[in-house]
């Protein structure tokens, strides 16, 4: 239940100024549940003029607040991308304040500063921390390289979600589980490179991703090879096919070659007879027609 952390001092203390004091310094809460954030406040003036603020400095952008929420001449205000997602839980006798469907995003510094004219706020500004915990997505696995005897094979594993940042972890399972010792690249990601790989490194391989909320893992099957004599001959005799093939298209392009030139000179030869007939009748024809 909420308590009530508004009081109405007595006369020995009209003359002290407001304070703020938060319960918590900081918490916790999974993504997706609601948290509420504490914010006691102790004043001897009326309410009718109290100013609630509460403000956020994301973790990321501590110098870059944002307003969360606003009570003010007893309205209330929220940050529009909040809207339906936060309230206050007890105005005007708490400052208090519900966070629900909580994101990743909600994580920050968190202020609430109470003013409550005409007394003097003193410090009136509470602080705490909130943290929003997010269980690991489910990894990517893939490898590259050389799966052929005594290549060098790369294993890599990457989340893209988790708070706090997952541990990432390999390990040969089958036919026996082997712990692998994992290069790890950022926060979201880890490998493993195997070298000169033998036919005993065949098998199945896991990479998990763990933190405080849970594990997921993804997995990946190596099966190592080699070229044997009956895979050489198989080459050899696919090369050969290829050279024969080969030779055979360049034999037939030299024919077609020969064959159009002896062609063209047949066909020049015959034009040049043709010429030296006309040219040898010529005189005879021109003789009789002048007899």
């Amino acid at each position: 239940s909420i308590r009530k952390v508004w009081m109405i001092s007595s006369s020995s203390a009209l003359s002290a100024a407001l304070r703020v004091l938060m319960r918590e310094s900081s918490l916790e809460v999974v993504r997706g549940d609601l948290i509420i954030l504490p914010c006691s406040f102790f004043t001897s003036s009326h309410l009718s003029r109290l100013n609630i603020i509460w403000t956020m400095a994301p973790l990321s952008s501590p110098e870059s607040p944002i307003q969360v929420i606003v009570f003010d001449h007893g309205q209330v205000i929220e940050n529009p991308s909040l809207i339906s997602r936060v309230a206050f839980t007890g105005l005007p006798v708490s400052a208090d304040i519900v966070l629900n469907n909580t994101q990743v995003s909600d994580a920050g510094v968190y202020r609430c500063m109470v003013n409550n004219p005409p007394e003097a706020a003193d410090p009136g500004i509470g602080e705490l921390v909130l943290n929003v915990l997010e269980p690991p997505s489910l990894p990517i696995c893939q490898w590259d390289g050389d799966l052929q005897l005594g290549g060098s094979v790369r294993l890599s594993c990457s989340v893209a979600e988790g708070v706090p940042a997952p541990d990432i972890r390999w390990a040969k399972v089958a036919p026996e589980e082997i712990p692998l010792p994992v290069n790890r690249e950022g926060e979201f990601s880890g490998s493993v490179r195997i070298v000169n790989v033998s036919s005993q490194m065949s098998g199945l391989y896991r990479c998990s991703a763990s933190n405080v909320l849970g594990t997921e893992n993804c997995y990946i099957n190596l099966s190592i090879y080699t070229i044997g004599p009956s895979g050489l001959l198989q080459a050899v005799l696919l090369t050969l096919a290829m050279s024969l093939l080969l030779l055979a298209l360049l034999m037939l392009i030299l024919w077609l070659h020969r064959t159009g030139k002896d062609g063209r000179r047949r066909g020049r030869k015959a034009e040049e007879e043709e010429c030296y007939n006309e040219i040898r009748y010529t005189p005879s024809l021109m003789k009789r027609s002048f007899v």
